[in-house]
């Protein structure tokens, strides 16, 4: 079906062209068939991860059997509307993904140091003050 796609067998796609899609901004009550009927058009789908967290809600990971699929999907639904929000279809950089895990890992470790300083300042502030 995604045949269509193919500009020729010498055709050269971008590096982060892969058969994996990451989509945003989808209707938070959309059925995994409505997903499988939007993107099985443009080639066979491998599996859909939707996002069913409160932080991971509207999303989902799209794996096409094909490479060339993928790029057609990305190509016609990228701003696509559906349930009254436009699609934001991107490839999928998983180098990109754990530098977000990365930074809110540290983000985490910095706001329990914060919680510690500021714990000990008032242990020492209330030895002072009995001190007194």
């Amino acid at each position: 079906m995604g045949d269509y796609s193919r500009k020729g067998s010498n055709s050269r796609l971008p590096p982060e062209v892969n058969r994996i899609l990451y989509v945003r901004n989808l209707p938070f009550k959309i059925s995994a068939e409505e997903l499988y009927d939007i993107f099985g058009k443009y080639g066979a789908v491998y599996q859909i991860r939707a996002g069913d967290t409160k932080d991971t809600r509207g999303t989902a990971f799209v794996i096409y059997e094909d490479i060339w699929d993928a790029k057609s999907a990305l190509d016609h639904l990228s701003g696509f509307n559906v349930g009254g929000r436009y699609l934001v279809v991107l490839y999928y950089q998983p180098a990109k993904f754990e530098r977000k895990a990365d930074a809110e890992e540290k983000q985490r470790e910095l706001d329990l140091l914060r919680k510690q300083v500021a714990a000990k300042k008032a242990q020492l502030a209330s030895a002072e003050t009995d001190n007194s």
